[in-house]
């Protein structure tokens, strides 16, 4: 099959390119990258306007919820929400039920997702059942395909299992990726702030964050592991992780867009959609992260799409579980809180959501040129649209951002010799 992709804004940092041009694909791959004569022959033509083109989005932290619970989200409905995200590739969470902590879960995960048009990736439990007390077999997942090691949800629990952990995985060259929070400290159910005395909820301090940040860091510094802190959400561990890169530590970051985008006021409704582990913290903490976004302390902008269904999350404020989905808003929240507002450029945030994620799990940046396979997003960053959650691709609608006015939107999404286009799949 031969497909035209017309009137394109090619943009990919990571090799230079800046330049309006048409793309071939034949047979999944790139053939041609110019202007293309309309008169050859071609299977399909898609004219997209002057719109920009990069590689395709990677998303480094996804619960995928399957396999367990496919009542919230199963790897098929996942891979359908990021692709009308712009996503063509996913790191997915290991915990699942059963967890992912042995060879055959590995397996059945990359299985189920090989006839996707968005490349899903396991990231394996750091130990067995992620319950802290026992490395998993590190060495065989990794061989088996998994990209990272986490036990996400929770932190390792001791620095000796950590310190094993960080040395085993200096043997697969995969990082460690840490949810930071100190256990005695967990539990609560916002930041702990004016806001947490107004509404009289229990609280997660910043400290739990940054102690853990100080303690990984610390561990990776000793041990020359690779650390990768996930959802960032304090002033200090920003801070925090701007001096260890600066003292040469093997230490990465990335955010989610709800904590560059929204405030622990919005909790005044005791909208549980608001709820969410890191919490959402002061304005303070939103601008120390959005300068770290553009100083390069936080490489990557991902998701933490996690997918509740609406009775589990129609409960008190206190008793509703954490997250929300996120892979349909993330790039639109980007483009509306950054690159609309100046702080960081198209290039950069290409860098956050394209690069940068595959960079860190040792995953082979696409490229946009002749023999490369086709792995390509598409987006318009001028698109005014309003968010409605009844429309998303994901098995659930649990997000603060319905009804939201945004701007940037993924137009289209293609990989695997496949593209999304419009709702819907299409060979190219």
């Amino acid at each position: 099959m031969k497909t035209l992709l017309k009137n394109l804004n090619i943009i990919a940092p990571h090799q230079k390119l800046s330049q309006k041009a048409d793309i071939v694909i034949e047979d999944g791959k790139i053939s041609f990258v110019g202007k293309v004569d309309e008169k050859n022959s071609f299977d399909k033509i898609y004219d997209f306007d002057g719109k920009y083109c990069s590689i395709g989005f990677f998303d480094m932290h996804v619960h995928l919820r399957e396999p367990g619970r496919e009542d919230e989200e199963t790897i098929e409905t996942g891979c359908e929400s990021a692709a009308a995200g712009g996503f063509t590739g996913v790191l997915c969470m290991p915990n699942t039920d059963p967890c992912i902590d042995d060879a055959e879960t590995v397996k059945y995960i990359i299985d189920r997702a090989k006839e996707q048009l968005v490349d899903v990736y396991p990231a394996a439990a750091a130990t067995k059942e992620r319950k802290g007390e026992s490395i998993s077999p590190m060495l065989e997942l990794a061989k088996m395909g998994a990209k990272a090691f986490t036990d996400d949800g929770a932190a390792i629990k001791t620095a000796k299992i950590l310190r094993i952990a960080m040395e085993y995985s200096l043997m697969t060259d995969c990082p460690i990726i840490e949810h930071c929070e100190e256990d005695s400290l967990s539990g609560g159910a916002m930041n702990e702030s004016f806001n947490s005395t107004l509404l009289g909820l229990p609280t997660m301090p910043s400290i739990s964050e940054e102690l853990i940040v100080m303690r990984d860091i610390m561990m990776a510094e000793f041990t020359g592991a690779r650390l990768h802190i996930a959802h960032i959400s304090t002033k200090k561990s920003v801070e925090y992780v701007r001096l260890a890169k600066q003292k040469g530590i093997k230490v990465t970051a990335e955010v989610a867009p709800h904590h560059f985008t929204l405030t622990d006021d919005e909790l005044k409704t005791y909208d549980t959609n608001y709820k969410m582990n890191p919490p959402l913290r002061t304005q303070e903490d939103i601008d120390a992260i959005i300068e770290g976004l553009a100083d390069g302390t936080i490489d990557a902008i991902a998701t933490d799409h996690a997918p509740h269904t609406p009775e589990e999350k129609d409960l008190e404020f206190i008793y509703a579980p954490n997250g929300i989905v996120g892979l349909e808003t993330a790039f639109a929240l980007a483009i509306s809180e950054l690159y609309k507002k100046k702080k960081l450029s198209l290039e950069q945030l290409i860098e956050k959501f394209a690069i940068n994620p595959r960079k860190i799990l040792n995953i082979p940046l696409p490229k946009i040129e002749i023999g490369q396979k086709a792995n390509l997003t598409i987006f318009d960053p001028e698109l005014i649209w309003t968010v409605d959650a009844s429309k998303f691709k994901s098995k659930c609608n649990n997000t603060p951002f319905d009804k939201r006015l945004v701007s940037g939107k993924s137009i289209a999404t293609i990989n695997n010799s496949k593209i999304y286009f419009e709702g819907k799949y299409s060979n190219i």
